[in-house]
């Protein structure tokens, strides 16, 4: 049993990941904007904390095994890229504070590769509206944490896009560059279910330490 800090339980990616982490019994600290929306569980504690209060949040994460950040702003929110810009660094720079053995992120699929030489953010296929919050969480990673080297950490991209129907299967492949492709409908996708197994396979395993990692069907 691990004993974890999640950051943004409460959204798309984050809550998949929570129920996850309590199906297979770890304990979590779950760090939320909106403490309404959990349910109570004995294996989980909810704290209101802003993610930009970085010796809060160091506090929160001090002995434990590893942060699970799924944070994001929210697609809709016009402050989106000034606060990924703004909030990752702090999340990064709470975690190295709190001495936590592990920061696994959730990552964007904007720095997947769709060819040699060529990243998804690149290559058009991202709509405008969104551009936003893919561009700045894409060069959190290639410019701060890809330089990171004081604490063990993971970033995780998704596939192209998230299965909103989709199933908990269990059944997937892993890579680390390059975006992955489902053969039979030429498509990139993974359900959220699915990610969070993934995730929590690997707060689990630990099988990848200061790299990015990627997940399809």
């Amino acid at each position: 049993m691990k004993n974890v800090v999640l950051i943004g339980a409460t959204g798309f990616v984050g809550s998949a990941i929570l129920n996850e982490l309590i199906a297979r019994g770890h304990k979590v600290t779950a760090i939320v904007r909106n403490p309404e929306k959990l349910s109570q569980n004995e294996n989980l504690t909810i704290v209101k904390e802003d993610v930009a209060n970085v010796d809060a949040i160091a506090r929160l994460a001090t002995g434990k095994d590893a942060i699970i950040s799924a944070y994001n702003p929210g697609w809709t929110n016009p402050d989106i890229k000034k606060l990924i810009e703004s909030n990752y660094p702090k999340i990064l720079e709470a975690a190295k504070k709190s001495g936590v053995g592990r920061l696994l992120i959730v990552g964007g699929a904007g720095t997947l590769f769709v060819k040699p030489g060529l990243r998804v953010v690149d290559s058009g296929a991202i709509p405008a509206e969104i551009m936003d919050g893919v561009r700045p969480l894409g060069d959190f990673y290639l410019n701060t944490l890809a330089n990171e080297q004081d604490i063990d950490w993971v970033f995780f991209s998704p596939a192209g896009a998230f299965d909103e129907k989709g199933e908990r299967t269990g059944q997937f492949r892993l890579g680390k560059d390059d975006l992955i492709i489902d053969a039979k409908t030429g498509t990139s996708h993974i359900s959220v279910q699915d990610y969070a197994v993934a995730m929590v396979d690997e707060l689990e395993k630990s099988e990848h330490h200061k790299e990015r990692f990627t997940i399809g069907y």
